[in-house]
């Protein structure tokens, strides 16, 4: 934890210091890019079934939800219907 800290605060200090300017930010910017392209390469990317797989059981518990959620509103308006009859 102290090699963090003490990189951010010399990261700090170089940014608030007039030399920084566009030419820190953009060395900031190639910086994240780089970083991001690596982990990137560390993802783990699901198969084409295990895709569909997932997206068919999506499917198949909001159309389920979907049916409960209906039937629960028009039960529920039978009954204030009836109330204020």
């Amino acid at each position: 934890m102290a090699k963090k800290k003490g990189k951010k605060a010399a990261e700090k200090q170089a940014a608030q210091s007039p030399a920084a300017g566009l030419k820190g930010k953009i060395k900031e910017f190639v910086e994240f890019f780089e970083e991001s392209k690596v982990e990137i390469k560390k993802v783990v990317w699901p198969t084409r079934k295990e895709t569909v797989t997932t997206c068919v059981a999506v499917l198949v518990v909001s159309v389920v939800i979907a049916l409960y959620l209906g039937v629960v509103d028009l039960a529920l308006s039978k009954i204030v219907e009836a109330i204020l009859s």
